[in-house]
């Protein structure tokens, strides 16, 4: 399976936390497409098909990341 470089997960995960931050999902067309699009990308690179399953497989994949950093589990 190809790996996306570090710097890569790193700005897409930088930028549907800035994203989800902003609420794009109830903003403009465009916020919500860019946010869809991210979601998408973060899912393809890291061989997922949902959001929350992609940032844990990119954060996994960064480097400094243990398996057993639940710190990486999202909250509920």
């Amino acid at each position: 399976m190809l790996m996306a470089h570090p710097a890569v997960l790193t700005d897409l995960i930088q930028q549907y936390e800035t994203l989800r931050m902003l609420h794009a999902e109830n903003g403009s067309p465009e916020a919500r497409q860019r946010l869809a699009d991210v979601s998408y990308t973060l899912c393809v690179v890291t061989g997922t098909r949902d959001i929350d399953a992609a940032l844990i497989a990119a954060r996994h994949q960064l480097p400094g990341a243990h398996p057993e950093d639940d710190s990486l589990v999202p909250s509920a």
